[in-house]
This record gives structure tokens, sequence and C-alpha cells, in this order.
């Protein structure tokens, strides 16, 4: 089993990759060659982005678990980070698409307005998904 999130959690996401292009964070290989497969097949752009552990100590608090929200560099990094902290150990993926998900003039196959990014990736995904279950007979 896998965990997907999707959010346009941080403008700061949009400051690092602008309007066009979402962020991915996962720390895991199979999740992210997956996710960026099926990417490439629906003309959807993502771009990984580090999971820089160190980065969580702007998350700590010395009266609450965590904080909510870390300082401004990095922010992307520290919200991915956050997110993390609520999977544990399954392999997860957490997509920003706070960039691709509106555009305010017409942009390939998007009208202006909502985009619907990134359900195309999504579908293919779970797609390919299927078919690798389907071959290994499960």
């Amino acid at each position: 089993m896998n965990i997907v999130d999707l959010a346009t959690l941080t403008g700061a996401c949009v400051i690092a990759l602008g309007d066009d292009i979402a962020g991915l964070w996962t720390g895991d290989e199979s999740v992210a060659g997956q996710i960026a497969q099926a990417s490439e097949a629906a003309g959807e752009k993502f771009w990984r982005m580090p999971m820089e552990e160190k980065y969580f100590e702007g998350l700590k608090s010395g009266v609450a678990d965590m904080k909510n929200t870390g300082p401004r560099p990095g922010g992307a990094i520290t919200a991915a980070l956050f997110l993390k902290q609520f999977v544990k150990e399954t392999p997860w993926a957490h997509l920003d698409i706070a960039g691709p998900v509106w555009t305010d003039k017409e942009n390939g196959c998007n009208n202006s307005g909502a985009t619907g990014f990134p359900v195309r990736t999504l579908v293919n995904w779970v797609e390919g998904s299927r078919g690798d279950r389907n071959r290994e007979g499960i």
C-alpha cells in the first residue's frame, strides 16, 4: 500500500518551481519512479525535491510535539517533513500542486481556471499499479 497526498500546501513551492511544475517529495525510490513515469505519460510536470532531515529542526517546539510551520527558508521542504511524521513507514509521496493547479490563461489542454492537475498523473499511476498486480497474479 502507498499513500499519496496532494496539496496546494506552500507558496514556497510556487516560488521554487513556478506555475507549471509541481513538487514531489518521497523517500521511496519505487514510488518516485512510478510517479515520474505516470506524470511523463500524462504530460504533467513534477520535480523531485529533497527531504533534508536537518530542516526538521525548524519544526521542533519546546511546548508541543512539533510546530505546524517552520522557518521561511526551505518552507516547502519543512512542510513535506511535517506531513512525513504522520505516515510512519508506509511508502508515501507528497505532491505540492500549488503552481499548476490554476492558470489565468489557456495553457495547452487547460482552459483558464482550475486545471485538474494532477488527475491525469494519478490515473496513470493507479492504472500502472493495477497492471503490476495483474502481472503478479494479485
